[in-house]
């Protein structure tokens, strides 16, 4: 199989860009001081899951979410079960379409929390490696086979996502974890790897 791709570029942008700052100000939040989870906004990504266990932890940390919630029943059905409304820490802050500034909020989450349980090569876990050091990855095969080492993993078990979240919250540096993640996304998912294996592909067609 060919995957999919993704930029390795950093943000340009800095800490002091109005766009930036006018976004973290907005939702009230610092470096380094959320957790992110970027992606649809359907029920196989497990934001319910995330959501509950996340809620049940202590940590000071902020829980971000972007995604298309607007106009959204599951949006409506969520909030009925999980009664996220009532932890301020939970912020849905809707859509983020600057390429940039998505990036530097990505670059800039303490750890990135990622609930795919269907498909392959997913562009969310492959962003998120290429700029987040800390990934908590549902513990399915694909998920596996693309974060390999450089990434914690979870399962649906109450309390297991939990519990990861409150361990890793301990600490401070994951450097060493981003610094995997980026070494596998170079080595496999770089565009220019994958455009390289398409012309290859027809090229050698019969």
């Amino acid at each position: 199989f060919i995957a999919y791709g993704t930029e390795t570029s950093p943000s340009t942008l800095s800490s002091t860009e109005i766009v930036v700052r006018n976004f973290f100000e907005k939702w009230e939040i610092s470096e380094k001081g959320y957790y992110l989870v970027v992606g649809r906004f359907v029920p196989e990504n497990n934001y319910e899951t995330i959501i509950r266990e996340f809620m049940a932890t202590d940590t000071r940390k902020k829980l971000l979410i972007i995604c298309n919630h607007d106009g959204n029943s599951f949006y409506d059905r969520l909030r009925d079960r999980t009664k996220f409304d009532t932890d301020k820490r939970v912020q849905f802050v809707g859509t983020v379409y600057d390429r940039e500034l998505l990036t530097y909020i990505r670059e800039h989450a303490f750890a990135y929390i990622h609930g795919h349980e269907v498909g392959g090569t997913n562009p969310g876990l492959l962003e998120a490696m290429a700029h987040t050091n800390l990934n908590l990855v549902l513990d399915v095969s694909f998920n596996r086979t693309v974060a390999d080492i450089s990434a914690f993993y979870w399962n649906k078990e109450p309390g297991n996502l939990k519990q990861l979240i409150m361990d890793s919250d301990f600490k401070t540096d994951y450097g060493q974890f981003g610094t995997r993640a980026k070494s596998i996304i170079a080595e496999k998912y770089t565009w220019g790897k994958i455009v390289s294996q398409y012309e290859e592909l027809f090229l050698n067609a019969n």
